[in-house]
């Protein structure tokens, strides 16, 4: 066999063409045109071909590819022993790329069907997007573990993703945040210790419940409401670096600091209608001094983590 071609649909449903199920998804039981490249243009299918037992052919339109479709294809890649490679893709006209490689294909798709709006930028709040694909090449980034559980359980939500992150000191820099469609505002579902700067030590208890966007730094909360709102309504990740400054709510009248992190933001299905949102970070560069909040777990941490689990 020469070619072999399948599909894969919207919710990540595999069918293969000219066949019923096929047609059911299109919603036209006798069409009279291209129905595959139909279905890659306007229905958000991705095409999948094998030709040769040599080459994978990966076919899309990233603008209307949805989150479910992108993990079952990558989820294919995974499992496939061949070593070349080419994704051909719609903006205004196609486009042809080659990889030598799995990992840079994966790495691909994300990037070509990330979010396409950015939230809006904040004078005090510098945002440069990095590659979430390279994170899962990242062997000494540990948040690097939390990206391979939401790829492999394709997203959904489970009390082991506490259990991982508290045996790979992720713990405390982690924050779970609820958000509810349509358009609620995010709220705090967890806070690791690290985030005791929002409000407080006594915050962490606090502020579960309570509105991101109501935190004492209201900018900050307002800027990072959008972020978590667009990830959970996109289905799709972020991985970047920010630039900031902050000011430590216990160290009262200190001057704002700067600081820069790398930030992990991760969509989560829950079998309610609200989607979790991970948001895992980790400082780079310059930071403040040890004193305004070392990134070391402790016990009040551990406390928190297990009634998150038991609740959940």
């Amino acid at each position: 066999m020469e070619h072999l071609t399948i599909l894969v649909g919207p919710e990540g449903q595999w069918v293969l063409p000219g066949t019923s199920d096929f047609f059911a998804a299109l919603g036209d039981p006798d069409p009279d045109y291209d129905t595959v490249s139909f279905a890659v243009r306007n229905l958000g299918f991705i095409k999948f071909e094998v030709i040769r037992q040599s080459v994978v052919e990966i076919e899309l339109h990233p603008r209307n590819v949805e989150l479910p479709a992108l993990l079952a294809v990558q989820q294919q890649l995974l499992s496939s022993d061949l070593r070349l490679f080419r994704i051909k893709y719609f903006d205004t006209s196609w486009h042809s790329e080659i990889f030598p490689s799995v990992e840079a294909t994966i790495a691909r798709l994300s990037e070509l069907c990330g979010p396409h709006v950015t939230p809006s930028d904040h004078d005090r709040f510098l945002v440069e997007p990095q590659d979430f694909g390279g994170l899962f090449e990242d062997e000494a980034n540990n948040m690097r573990l939390l990206a391979q559980k939401w790829r492999v359980s394709f997203g959904h939500f489970d009390p082991t993703i506490i259990t991982l992150a508290m045996n790979n000191q992720l713990l405390p820099r982690l924050a779970i945040i609820g958000v509810k469609s349509p358009r609620q505002d995010p709220v705090w579902r967890f806070l690791g210790f690290d985030h005791r700067w929002i409000g407080g030590g006594n915050y962490l208890q606090s502020g579960l419940g309570e509105k991101v966007a109501h935190i004492p730094d209201k900018d900050y909360g307002e800027w990072a409401s959008t972020f978590y709102r667009s990830v959970a309504e996109s289905g799709r990740p972020r991985y970047d670096l920010v630039t900031t400054s902050i000011q430590y709510q216990d160290e009262a009248g200190k001057p704002w600091r700067p600081i820069r992190y790398e930030r992990l933001l991760l969509p989560w299905k829950t079998p309610s209608d609200e989607v979790f949102v991970t948001m895992c970070s980790k400082r780079v560069g310059d930071v403040a001094p040890s004193s305004a909040g070392d990134w070391d777990e402790d016990v009040s941490g551990r406390s928190m983590a297990r009634k998150f689990v038991m609740s959940s």
